[in-house]
């Protein structure tokens, strides 16, 4: 499965140039697949992109407890000096199963990217 999920997240990283890096994790939370634009240096060690999902788990379950009243979350976006990060949730049944996790470069317009590439493209992870 973990060449599929790695082939998923590159097709994820090649949607724009601007994408800088792509990573699914369970909620366990354990990441099972990334994958880095060509030639990026990280901001992060694994160690700490490892936390860093652990901490979106965490809000994305704060989120999910409002959403009988506010509709789906589809994303959740901080922007750092640096980098925006965004938290997308993966469904099964209408259940958060997996995020997803995408960082873009600040000056890319990230929503078109999310709302027109990457949802869509949601259907086909191999989970």
């Amino acid at each position: 499965m973990a060449s599929n999920l790695d082939q998923f997240c590159s097709q994820i990283l090649s949607l724009n140039r601007g994408i800088r890096y792509v990573g699914i994790a369970n909620k366990e939370p354990k990441l099972l697949s990334s994958a880095y634009r060509k030639g990026l240096t990280p901001l992060l060690t694994v160690e700490e992109t490892e936390k860093s999902i652990l901490q979106s788990l965490l809000r994305m379950g704060t989120r999910e407890t409002l959403e009988n009243k506010l509709g789906e979350t589809f994303y959740a976006l901080a922007m750092y000096k640096k980098v925006k990060r965004a938290s997308i949730p993966v469904r099964r049944a209408s259940r958060i199963t997996h995020i997803l996790m995408v960082s873009f470069d600040v000056e890319v317009d990230h929503e078109p990217i999310i709302l027109k590439e990457i949802l869509p493209a949601l259907e086909q992870l191999p989970l």
